[in-house]
């Protein structure tokens, strides 16, 4: 028979018996908190990037960024843009170390830590000028280094404004190509300052009426701009990249910066008449003595007639080419390093 309080009895205990069993189901249920399991957390993957430069603070494109990680058997590369820039998506959080490499520049390295989700930035990065050839990288060719090498000269500036191109501060420098002699030699001719330089001299021949078969006023002044540039292109690219490039000579002055002041002097007004070769090996500077007696000569087709003085011009103007080298040296020496900002690091003791 039916009874309906029994059912309903049933009922009440089948609903209170199935909530009690999904209750004690549900996590922590009957934990103390300290009994409660935690999840540790969320590592996130971070991000490195930054700049690489040169110590004169132009940036340095193609340099090879290799990225490694304690525990990690894989090393990802990548390459700097257009901008210097670099950067590594995607990693995970701890410490990492960064090796930069780029042709004619010594290795450098850089380490830190990124942290969970951070977008790191490392501090600028510059490179030094390799001070030897085991610090070249393997494979790169001579010309190659000698074209990076190049490109520190180029802005080398006394004072940051007066072109220094012709003075290497690395006393094991590549040998410079034929091709290389002569873009440096365009490059000193049409440097700014060259032009200031040759304008500065016109004015005070002007003054003095020096070659005074070319007048006053502006045409006199520009006769006498005109010769001076002439001598300069002359002199420039007879004695530092044709005959050079002949002779298998480098036109550039290789810094000593060390030794007694008394052999220091000696080195400098030595190289007036001395230089290395292609080969490294010291010789007589016939690149420098003949271009300037080539410049000398040269000049008889373009100065006045009354001071045109064949043999005795030519010889005048070389005497002076080779002294004004020596002078020149001496400042390079013992002054112009001083006041030429960003030069590269060398080896000290090694002319």
């Amino acid at each position: 028979m039916y009874d309906e309080k029994m059912y309903d009895r049933f009922q009440s205990g089948f609903i209170a018996f199935a909530f009690a069993i999904l209750i004690c189901t549900l996590p922590g249920f009957g934990q103390t908190p300290e009994q409660t399991p935690t999840l540790p957390d969320q590592q996130l993957p971070g991000s490195i990037s930054g700049t690489v430069v040169d110590q004169s603070g132009a940036v340095v494109t193609g340099a090879r960024v290799r990225l490694t990680r304690a525990g990690q058997s894989a090393s990802p590369e990548v390459l700097t843009g257009n901008n210097g820039q670099f950067s590594f998506a995607d990693i995970a959080p701890g410490p990492f170390q960064l090796t930069i490499t780029s042709a004619g520049f010594a290795t450098q390295t850089s380490s830190g830590i990124v942290r969970s989700g951070e977008f790191h930035i490392v501090p600028q990065i510059a490179l030094a000028v390799a001070t030897n050839m085991a610090e070249m990288q393997v494979g790169l060719s001579q010309t190659e280094v000698a074209e990076e090498q190049i490109k520190v000269e180029e802005k080398q500036r006394v004072l940051a404004i007066l072109p220094n191109f012709y003075v290497s501060y690395i006393p094991n420098a590549a040998p410079l190509t034929a091709k290389q002699k002569f873009k440096l030699a365009w490059k000193t001719v049409i440097d700014p300052f060259t032009f200031v330089f040759v304008g500065g001299a016109a004015g005070v021949e002007q003054a003095q009426n020096h070659f005074a078969e070319y007048g006053q006023g502006a045409e006199g002044y520009g006769k006498r701009f005109g010769a001076g540039y002439a001598d300069t292109v002359a002199g420039t690219f007879i004695g530092a990249a044709i005959l050079p490039s002949l002779l298998k000579q480098d036109p550039r002055y290789f810094y000593k910066g060390s030794g007694s002041t008394p052999s220091r002097f000696l080195y400098a007004i030595a190289n007036s008449v001395i230089c290395k070769g292609d080969n490294r090996r010291w010789q007589a500077n016939y690149s420098n003595i003949l271009g300037n007696f080539a410049a000398g000569g040269i000049s008889n087709l373009y100065y006045p007639p009354q001071d045109r003085n064949g043999a005795g011009l030519t010889l005048e103007n070389g005497l002076i080419g080779i002294g004004a080298t020596a002078i020149a040296n001496l400042f390079q020496e013992f002054v112009i390093r001083k006041l030429t900002p960003k030069v590269p690091n060398r080896n000290p003791g090694k002319p």
